[in-house]
């Protein structure tokens, strides 16, 4: 009764092994898996596992309620469209935006002026629009740059537990559509991340810093500060 997929051939070795009751594979497989048993033949086997999660969660979790949770804190100054939902212990300043269809976790803070975009995921933690890191040093100590811009995250974004986003020094930092961020990463002031680009735990961006569409970063990388990124690195 159990589902199992093969992404990649260097596994073609531990096919006839499973005994699960169905494998999805790709087509160089395909034979190899008919011999061992039910199969399903798809071009890209991640993906389709992919969305037979989002069929399985569908059909076994509850739907999540738009609205604000009684906890939140939303000013009355923000805007949040009636079909978003806003998890317990959130807050949301003064002038943020937030889109249809974007689920805010528990105590996500979205500061004040920053928007975000429609079908988002911010998971528990999420910090945006804290200050972006800016000292102007003097023989007595540090003189603060205030951060007068803010965030602008675009539409389908998730974004991993206890992450923060910056905002800007005067322009805002931006995420385009489709990034996708894992947990504990930093992203600094003025950075800007391109469309579809995903970054796995602990990265960390450095202020002014842009970065291309369709990049992958792994764990624990690090990009300093003004470098500029290509599409697909």
């Amino acid at each position: 009764g159990q589902l199992s997929f093969i992404a990649n051939e260097r596994y073609r070795q531990q096919l006839a092994d499973s005994a699960a009751g169905c494998i999805i594979v790709g087509p160089p497989l395909a034979a190899a898996a008919q011999a061992r048993g039910a199969c399903i033949v798809a071009e890209s086997p991640y993906v389709y596992y992919a969305r037979v999660t989002q069929l399985w969660k569908r059909h076994t979790s509850p739907g999540r309620p738009a609205g604000v949770h009684p906890s939140a804190v939303v000013h009355p100054g923000a805007q949040v469209d009636p079909q978003a939902w806003i998890g317990p212990l959130c807050v949301v300043e003064q002038g943020a935006r937030i889109g249809p269809g974007t689920v805010l976790h528990s105590r996500v803070t979205v500061g004040e002026n920053c928007r975000i975009g429609a079908r988002c995921i911010l998971h528990a933690g999420v910090v945006i629009g804290a200050d972006g890191f800016g000292f102007a040093p003097t023989p007595e100590g540090w003189e603060k740059i205030e951060q007068l811009g803010a965030v602008q995250i675009g539409d389908d974004v998730e974004i991993g537990a206890n992450t923060c986003i910056d905002r800007g020094a005067l322009a805002d930092t931006v995420l385009e559509d489709g990034v996708k961020l894992d947990n504990l990463i930093q992203i600094g002031h003025n950075v800007r991340v391109g469309r579809h680009t995903a970054m796995a735990a602990c990265v960390g961006v450095a202020g002014s810093a842009t970065i291309g569409a369709h990049c992958t970063i792994g764990g624990a990388a690090v990009v300093l500060g003004h470098l500029q990124l290509a599409d697909r690195v």
